[in-house]
């Protein structure tokens, strides 16, 4: 996730320079065609380009309408995963207090841990990342289960559920702390699952292939109109047409899958540190980690 508002020029450089280079090779092939060529043959109407140009903003303002869509839903999801992961912590710290044996606060404690291991499986679940660091916050018989099922977040959270009917069972909490709790719980699979959809959720391909043709024919056809007029200039005004349509395009194509670790991507690194710091220092932690920091001062991940 970007951390700043505005892009310096090297920065849009760097973000477009093969498509800039692109475009004035297809402007430049499209203007010597007509040169040489397609003038003597056929004269191309300016009412062409009006109507295809409008066309092709609907197709683009689909697409990032889309895809924006599924960037702002991902981040209400693990916004919303932030504050259940703090309630969480506090509901089970202040219901299991008050056990005289000491075992329910014990086991709050527990669940806690597990709640950050169930937050780190879901992010390397989603990036679909090698990542282990979960295991730090579980037990060698948890990592041994939940490591025999194929959704890993998911069976945490199947332990989690064990260990509130425990706490039902044994009269540490009573009905109305137990659906506090189940509820809470049934948040977290509710928030695993919709990132799941939007992670496992192919954008329909034919949108991105049609609008991506379209937009070359544009700067074809608009070259080879100019032309006539305005000679070479013609390359110039193609190249300025081709750059507004298609980074408009990929600025929206940039947020299409918000999951993976990209600098336009929602900041699981960073989302998944706060909630951690949160928690360990409810727990009393003294040492905590430390936040995420931004890589070259412009991003986090």
């Amino acid at each position: 996730m970007l951390l700043k508002d505005q892009l310096s020029l090297i920065q849009v450089f760097r973000l477009t320079w093969k498509v800039d280079l692109m475009i004035l090779l297809c402007c430049t092939v499209a203007y010597l065609v007509d040169t040489y060529w397609l003038k003597s043959h056929v004269s191309i109407p300016v009412s062409i380009s009006t109507v295809l140009g409008t066309a092709i903003a609907f197709f683009i303002g689909f697409n990032n309408n889309q895809a924006y869509g599924r960037w702002w839903e991902a981040r209400k999801i693990w916004g919303a995963l932030v504050n259940d992961s703090r309630s969480w912590a506090r509901a089970l710290l202040n219901y299991c207090s008050a056990d005289p044996n000491g075992e329910a606060i014990h086991i709050a404690r527990r669940m806690i841990y597990r709640h950050l291991a169930f937050l780190y499986a879901l992010k390397a679940a989603l990036r679909k990342a090698p990542d282990e660091y979960y295991t730090g916050y579980l037990a060698d018989r948890e990592i041994a289960l939940v490591k025999a099922h194929s959704n890993i977040p998911n069976a945490i959270l199947d332990q989690q559920a064990e260990d509130i009917q425990w706490l039902s069972r044994e009269g540490v909490i009573d009905g109305f702390r137990f659906r506090e709790l189940n509820g809470l719980l049934t948040r977290h699979c509710d928030n695993m699952g919709k990132s799941e959809r939007i992670r496992n959720t192919v954008f329909p391909p034919s949108y991105l292939f049609f609008t991506r043709v379209f937009i070359w024919f544009y700067v074809i056809l608009n070259t080879l109109m100019m032309s006539e007029s305005v000679g070479m200039w013609s390359v110039l005004f193609g190249w300025a047409f081709g750059f507004v349509f298609h980074v408009t395009h990929q600025n929206g194509m940039s947020i299409m899958n918000p999951f993976e670790a990209t600098v336009m991507a929602i900041p699981l690194d960073s989302i998944s540190r706060t909630i951690e710091i949160n928690l360990l220092q409810m727990l009393g932690h003294e040492t905590v980690p430390s936040p995420v920091e931004p890589i070259d001062g412009q991003y986090l991940l």
